[in-house]
């Protein structure tokens, strides 16, 4: 590698590594993924110039076939994307990122077949084709079950991890064979294969509402396998930029398991979400009557309330409400009313879902506040109002040892002087947990869809 080489690539993971940093704040997120865009475009093209003698005329037209298909369907994707259908895209994303990672290397290893492997190429190689494979085949799966393409509960079977461990170490065992041994076509492929079997098999017990720790967790094993094939190829970019993105996803998924309140072995192996028969007090249709308001009583006490906190869920997500959300704040703003918006960490399909999609509707970022910072400032708030939310605001995590999502972190919500929720129905959330603050007696439902509710509760406040 070239001194000018090293310097292009040195300059493109400093870009890298800012336009991280800028991602931690949704004040200038924008701003980092520009600048992370523009390292990825340097390195990219750097690459492609320093390649080009080894390019024959069928490599440069398969490289163009490429980046034209390629950036069509991305410009495509993006342009006509729904704010519910970006999960899918992120888990979209990090399979394609990690089953190119797994064909890059699977091509370096098939160029030595029934060769002995030199450690430097062959265990980076070995590992990124059975980690990229892994995250890979999850990835879909974790993109099928957000799309519903398949049922977003745990689909399990007796002795699955018994099989998934099983897979594992066959894996592992033939890792060794090819290092150690040979490496025949064969055996190549049938790692690939094997580790493409096992992502199917480990997320398909992973249930929806963890969804944003498995998304977080594939992340962080794209970028291991992006980073091993750096080793393989000898790129530097590639080294640097897988991981950043390995240490950002690991420490993302430790965050996500934090917020839900279990570890990352009972989110992965525990099957939560998993459909149960009902026993008990709890079970069947829950009877119990609510206290449901109209648009416009709701809206004058949101008119004349002091204090108003904003609980954004994945409900606002479906209904595209964050313009008219937005829109209410404003007239709330304008009367004097002191707006904030509580965002929970695990609120959404995917990490820092409310935050893209608040921020879409260009919400001030000085008002949306973190859950350790919002959580004592609802009991001086007048209206806790809840837009698409309910198991982040579930007093069964606090209340109820015997609840599944006891232990979870939640948002204070019980603690406002009046909790009013935007719902088209009192079923449980994506957990499947009956939340009781439904039924508390400082509880208004004003049901419908929500951004039609909103649209009425902003008309209202401006008449009052």
């Amino acid at each position: 590698m070239t001194i000018m080489t090293s310097l292009v690539y040195l300059l493109a993971a400093i870009l890298f590594i800012l336009g991280l940093k800028f991602l931690s704040s949704p004040r200038s997120a924008r701003r980092g993924n520009w600048i992370a865009a523009v390292g990825m475009i340097l390195a990219v093209g750097w690459t492609v110039v320093m390649l080009r003698g080894s390019f024959t005329l069928a490599g440069i037209i398969i490289c163009l076939m490429g980046i034209v298909i390629g950036g069509v369907i991305g410009v495509i994707g993006a342009r006509l994307l729904k704010m519910t259908a970006v999960p899918q895209m992120v888990a979209l994303f990090n399979g394609a990122g990690g089953g190119a990672a797994a064909l890059v290397a699977m091509a370096e290893l098939l160029k030595l077949t029934d060769r002995h492997l030199a450690f430097p190429i062959g265990f980076p190689s070995v590992f990124a084709v059975a980690i990229g494979g892994i995250s890979f085949a999850g990835s879909l799966i974790a993109f099928a079950k957000l799309q519903a393409l398949i049922p977003g509960t745990p689909i399990t079977y007796p002795g699955q991890q018994v099989v998934n461990g099983l897979l594992g170490l066959v894996i592992l065992a033939l890792a060794f064979f090819l290092l150690a041994m040979t490496s025949p076509a064969v055996g190549i492929i049938g790692l690939l294969a094997l580790a493409l079997v096992l992502g199917v098999t480990f997320v398909l017990p992973i249930g929806g509402a963890d969804t944003p720790v498995v998304i977080s967790l594939l992340n962080a094993l794209t970028g291991l396998a992006v980073a091993a094939s750096g080793f393989a190829l000898n790129n530097f970019a590639l080294i640097m930029a897988g991981t950043l993105v390995g240490a950002s996803g690991t420490l993302l998924t430790r965050l996500m398991s934090n917020a839900l309140g279990r570890s990352l072995g009972k989110i992965l192996f525990g099957a939560f979400g998993q459909v149960r028969a009902s026993t008990g007090a709890g079970a069947g249709v829950d009877t119990r009557p609510v206290r449901s308001g109209s648009a416009d009583d709701i809206g004058t006490m949101l008119a004349y309330a002091r204090s108003v906190i904003i609980v954004p869920g994945y409900g606002l997500a479906v209904a595209q409400g964050q313009h008219a959300l937005r829109e209410l704040a404003d007239v709330l703003g304008k009367r004097g009313v002191e707006v904030s918006y509580a965002i929970h960490p695990v609120a959404g399909r995917m990490p820092g879902h409310m935050n893209v999609l608040l921020a879409e509707a260009n919400v001030p970022y000085e008002q949306l506040k973190e859950m350790d910072e919002i959580n004592s400032q609802f009991k001086q708030a007048d209206v806790a109002l809840v837009v698409g939310a309910n198991d982040v605001v579930n007093p069964a995590a606090r209340n109820s040892p015997g609840s599944p999502i006891y232990g979870m972190p939640i948002l204070n919500v019980d603690q406002a002087r009046t909790a009013v929720f935007l719902k088209r129905s009192t079923r449980p959330g994506f957990a499947g947990v009956e939340n009781d603050l439904l039924y508390d007696p400082r509880t208004i439902i004003l049901f419908g869809d929500a951004r039609e509710s909103l649209t009425r509760l902003a008309i209202v406040v401006k008449a009052a």
